[in-house]
């Protein structure tokens, strides 16, 4: 059995950055992005090292307990009725139909998870958009042909079309068709505002909602106190949300919303708020939406790591990159390289706590593969060394791979047990 050594007390995992997994009545659930699918933390890594190294086993989360079948019965018939796509409408409608002043926490989660599909409330913060829905009022137009507002009415709301099409008719003769999740209206503003052209439904069960003038003004501004905005040079390169997890007022601190990409890496290494706590994972599970190659993260944790400060960051951030996604590896050569040159920079600072975990991570990741490697004779180079075997006490493994040779180009790597 392995024994951690005391460097390792110096990364602070010991509290698990993945809270236990319940589960959550539809009601009751929430918009925010889970970050446990499927990927585990370094606490998972931590247990791992105290069971024996053949049986580690990284790849999820712990299971929960295995319910009578009474009981998964009971489960299946939830999932079936809250999975129906026409009752969650209903349920959406009966909490829209309700007024402002009566609806309930439950209310606005379940308007706030229907809402946030929207193309209106797409660039909205979570604070705004919970805001909205606790305001706004739900309206039916049922024939086609109907006028809603008339060119020059003064405008008193702003609207989002939930269900149906109209068009706008401008004065000039052009005309615009909206569909659902688009929206038209007020700006956010307090003065006179008009409307251009005429607005009329195309189709019969139009459906809206409509936030009144003062409070769509209230609320879009109140987000600017509710944000930081971080410059460098003149230019905003991050934007922070100030939120609150639970009404008592302790859970609270900002979470990154937007930044650059250049500043999205950066802010891997820097203190995440308690609201964040998730952020490398959120990361490491979306950054090929915005970078072009994983190699721009790597490069800069290899230059960080020469930091003394930043060192257990860096480390932290690559054991979660591998056993959370260890295919961004073993399927490019590059970062094949990068993780040898990592290896090599946690031996050169004798870190061997967590050059440990990093053999555990890579080792319960692998998979069996076989390679075929032709040789023109009996006596040609085999271009790659090995190391190990019976009168060593452990197996064979391949210790270097010459970079360009047929075994390399075989899929043969550093590591490999044979």
């Amino acid at each position: 059995y392995l024994q951690l050594p005391a460097d390792l007390t110096k990364m602070h995992l010991t509290d698990n950055p993945h809270p236990q997994v319940t589960h959550v009545p539809s009601s009751q659930s929430g918009c925010s992005i889970a970050s446990d699918s499927g990927s585990s933390s370094l606490s998972d890594i931590y247990q791992a090292t105290e069971s024996e190294i053949g049986d580690v086993d990284l790849t999820g989360l712990p299971e929960a307990p295995v319910d009578s079948e009474d009981e998964e019965e009971e489960e299946d018939e939830d999932i079936d009725r809250t999975s129906d796509p026409l009752l969650g409408r209903d349920v959406v409608r009966e909490c829209l139909e309700k007024e402002p002043a009566d609806k309930t926490d439950d209310d606005i989660e379940q308007l706030l998870e229907f809402m946030h599909q929207l193309p209106a409330f797409a660039n909205m913060t979570m604070s705004v958009r919970r805001e909205l829905c606790s305001v706004m009022i739900f309206e039916v137009v049922e024939q086609a042909g109907a006028i809603i507002l008339e060119d020059g009415q003064e405008l008193d709301s702003w609207y989002v079309i939930l269900n149906g099409t109209v068009e706008i008719s401008y004065p000039d003769g052009k005309s615009e068709s909206l569909c659902m999740g688009n929206s038209f209206g007020i700006t956010p503003s307090l003065e006179k505002q008009y409307m251009n052209g005429v607005v009329r439904t195309k189709v019969d069960d139009c459906q809206f909602v409509c936030i009144a003038q003062q409070d769509y003004w209230r609320i879009l501004n109140h987000v600017e106190k509710n944000t930081h905005k971080v410059e460098e040079e003149g230019e905003i390169v991050m934007v922070k949300e100030h939120r609150e997890l639970d009404r008592s007022g302790t859970r609270k601190g900002h979470i990154v919303i937007k930044a650059t990409p250049e500043r999205l890496i950066m802010h891997l290494i820097e203190e995440h708020s308690i609201v964040d706590p998730t952020y490398i994972e959120d990361f490491l599970l979306t950054y090929r939406t915005f970078l072009t190659s994983p190699l721009e993260v790597g490069n800069k944790l290899l230059e960080w790591f020469t930091v003394d400060s930043l060192r257990d960051k860096v480390t932290r951030v690559v054991l979660l990159w591998v056993n959370n996604h260890f295919n961004d590896f073993e399927g490019d050569p590059a970062m094949t390289r990068f993780l040898e040159e990592f290896e090599k920079n946690l031996e050169d600072t004798k870190m061997k706590g967590h050059l440990r975990l990093l053999n555990i991570a890579c080792a319960a990741k692998a998979k069996w593969r076989q390679i075929t490697l032709q040789k023109p004779s009996r006596d040609s180079p085999l271009f790659f060394s090995l190391l190990g075997g019976s009168d060593k006490g452990f197996g064979i493994f391949v210790e270097t791979v010459e970079i360009g040779s047929k075994a390399a180009e075989a899929g043969l790597k550093r590591g490999d047990q044979v």
